[in-house]
């Protein structure tokens, strides 16, 4: 009886510790672990992609460096605009991840307190033939990725 009496009790003190809710470092860990799968996953999408598109010319192209949440919260946003175009209808899984990824940057950085520049309005190479902006596009969003991997402690900070 005594035997049972206590376990009811453990139970009882033991179920708000084990009930409680995440804190807010748990909560940041997680949104930027869920921030690295998705650009893992688009760049696995991204490659899928060229499997099936035409063999493209070597294009270069320069990556904006990579500051801290503000800068990524924008630079993915102006690529979520390019990958917007007419032109790049081919690329609408990319740009759902791309505008994800941005989302799930915005509100980390609010969540940081932040500052959050409102959406950019992106300039998008229209003069281009639409292979060639689809390629660049690509190649733009492919790099861009890439960096972020690398620089993810970038996550962290403002």
């Amino acid at each position: 009886m005594h035997i049972l009496l206590a376990l009811v009790y453990v139970s009882l003190m033991a179920a708000p510790a084990c009930a409680s809710l995440p804190r807010k470092g748990d909560s940041m860990r997680n949104t930027i672990h869920n921030i690295i799968n998705i650009a893992q996953i688009t760049l696995v999408h991204i490659k899928k992609l060229r499997t099936k598109l035409p063999v493209s010319p070597q294009i270069e192209v320069t990556s904006p460096s990579i500051e801290g949440l503000t800068s990524i919260s924008h630079d993915l946003g102006l690529l979520d605009n390019e990958l917007q175009s007419p032109f790049t209808d081919l690329l609408s899984q990319i740009q759902a991840d791309v505008s994800s990824l941005e989302g799930r940057v915005r509100s980390l950085a609010l969540s940081m307190d932040c500052t959050i520049q409102a959406g950019p309005v992106g300039e998008t190479s229209d003069n281009l033939f639409p292979d060639t902006h689809l390629h660049l596009t690509l190649t733009k969003v492919q790099r861009y990725l890439e960096k972020l991997l690398l620089n993810k402690d970038k996550l962290k900070v403002c």
